[in-house]
């Protein structure tokens, strides 16, 4: 283990937070039970006082093969497990190519674009040193109760990489915002859309500071330059409050506030 000063207004996919002391665990490392593990800090708004951080070293950014099993290291890169697919011909992972950060947080919260999510993949997880079957594990939409820390995951070898699928997912997702963000900011409630709510309540394109409902897309929380976590919250709170008052629709974050 050793300790890493982490800038989250350069690290984070936001753009928001300042330099903090993040523990690297490396591997065979005894896991900690009092910090909270992050990834790529792709759905992170990281505050003036956070918990205690913690980080899997590159000792965990591996993809091995064996027979029709694939193990990934939990802090590998969605990219580069896309193109692992891609070369290897391995079907599954198309979505992955618009979902920046590490499996370990695709894990976390069952990352996915439409119908398309990492459990519906997934063989098993490796917890806190144990082989848990997917199956075991209680998920849904955006939604993991992992209960420990993930190291690894396996997927079983379907062969068949589909590049249409890729590009039409990339064309799907094309509709987003281009200034930092942290992806949605809010999960769909059922049968409806948070952008949808947020847009309804007049808040699409409101600016709090350097931070703003995004004129592209009204669930993506934008960060114009400089912003801070204060003037993020508040759009947030804003944003509950608003829809809870007109819709009685409770916004649940998919952005995990630190």
């Amino acid at each position: 283990m050793f300790f890493k000063t982490i800038d989250f207004s350069k690290y984070s996919s936001i753009k928001v937070g300042q330099p903090t002391q993040v523990l690297m665990r490396e591997e065979g490392d005894v896991i900690p039970n009092d910090r909270y593990l992050i990834g790529g800090a792709n759905n992170l708004l990281v505050s003036p006082a956070p918990p205690p951080l913690m980080m899997l070293s590159k000792d965990f950014s591996t993809i091995t093969q064996e027979e029709n099993i694939l193990t990934i290291g939990a802090a590998m890169p969605t990219g580069r497990i896309v193109s692992y697919a891609k070369k290897h011909n391995v079907a599954g992972f198309e979505f992955c190519s618009k979902l920046p950060g590490t499996l370990g947080g695709m894990l976390a919260m069952n990352a996915g674009v439409k119908e398309y999510e990492i459990f519906n993949i997934l063989h098993s997880i490796k917890i806190n040193g144990k082989w848990i079957l997917a199956k075991e594990i209680e998920h849904g939409y955006r939604f993991a109760k992992l209960e420990g820390i993930a190291t690894h995951a396996r997927f079983k070898i379907h062969h068949g990489f589909n590049k249409k699928l890729l590009k039409d997912l990339l064309n799907l997702r094309s509709n987003q915002p281009h200034e930092p963000s942290a992806g949605s900011a809010f999960k769909n409630p059922k049968d409806d859309y948070a952008g949808r709510l947020i847009e309804a309540v007049g808040l699409k394109g409101v600016r709090q500071g350097q931070m703003q409902w995004s004129n592209v897309h009204a669930n993506f929380l934008v960060n114009l330059g400089g912003g801070t976590f204060e003037e993020a919250k508040s759009l947030i709170d804003l944003a509950k409050n608003e829809v809870l008052n007109r819709f009685d629709i409770q916004l649940v974050e998919e952005i995990k506030i630190l």
